[in-house]
């Protein structure tokens, strides 16, 4: 199993997208049940100021490194088999080797429109993958704990994998919420990754997902949604280190 290490109270995994990929289709051979996290800046943050989201976070069986900077901040601390494993890069390349293992996906959350152009788009790429069912939820502000009829459609479906895409720290609360009373090994919050693998919303060019401007890129598309997260959650990650740099040892 990999190792982690802790970033603002959250035990991140210190994996690449390989490592994460071949974890995920173990754990569905083996039908291990447990849920996937993935942790970019706001993770951390939001984490950092609430505990039971940082319970949450913490109870996955991995928590994948999902930006930039969460990447720079491990490898700062030593640990240089961190690398970026990207929400959307994550489940297209499980989609893609869980071709040839007859793995079968669920996809809960975004909206109706937004779960047909994403399975055109994934049968487009994968012709032999099999998608076994997809939700989207009425939108609700907080968590919520689902339907019955709804838990029933998503175990009847047989998935392998369920995609959770309702973004954080929703799907990560729902995901710690629903994971006893779903059959399918493996759950996955996809994060934004229904919205960029589906063209529904542009992703940012890679060089800028490297260079860790993917949140400019965001900001700029959505201003207006995205203003508070980033500004002042960017703002509050870096107070957050400084603490952390000059707190004593306990």
């Amino acid at each position: 199993m990999f190792k982690t290490i802790s970033l603002l109270g959250v035990n991140v995994s210190r994996v690449g997208p390989a490592v994460a990929v071949g974890q995920i289709l173990e754990w569905v051979k083996q039908q291990q049940r447990t849920y996937i996290c993935v942790a970019p800046v706001a993770t951390l943050v939001d984490a950092r100021r609430d505990p039971l989201y940082a319970a949450a976070v913490n109870a996955a069986g991995m928590v994948t490194p999902d930006g930039m900077p969460v990447v720079w901040l491990a490898r700062a601390r030593g640990c240089g088999d961190v690398e970026r494993t990207y929400g959307p890069d994550l489940m297209l390349e499980v989609c893609n080797q869980g071709q040839n293992l007859g793995l079968r996906h669920f996809f809960y959350g975004g909206t109706e429109d937004t779960l047909q152009q994403l399975q055109q788009k994934l049968r487009e790429l994968y012709p032999q993958m099999i998608v076994s069912g997809s939700y989207a939820p009425a939108f609700h502000k907080e968590v919520w704990r689902e339907d019955k009829v709804i838990i029933d459609q998503i175990n009847n479906s047989n998935a392998d994998i369920i995609w959770v895409g309702l973004g954080s720290p929703k799907q990560d609360f729902w995901m710690q919420m629903h994971r006893p009373f779903l059959n399918a090994p493996v759950i996955v919050g996809a994060g934004a990754a229904f919205d960029f693998c589906s063209g529904a919303k542009p992703q940012a060019p890679r060089w800028m997902q490297l260079s860790g401007l993917e949140w400019f890129f965001r900001l700029c598309c959505e201003p207006g949604r995205l203003w508070k997260r980033y500004l002042i959650g960017n703002s509050l990650f870096i107070i957050y280190l400084i603490k952390d740099l000059f707190k004593k040892p306990v």
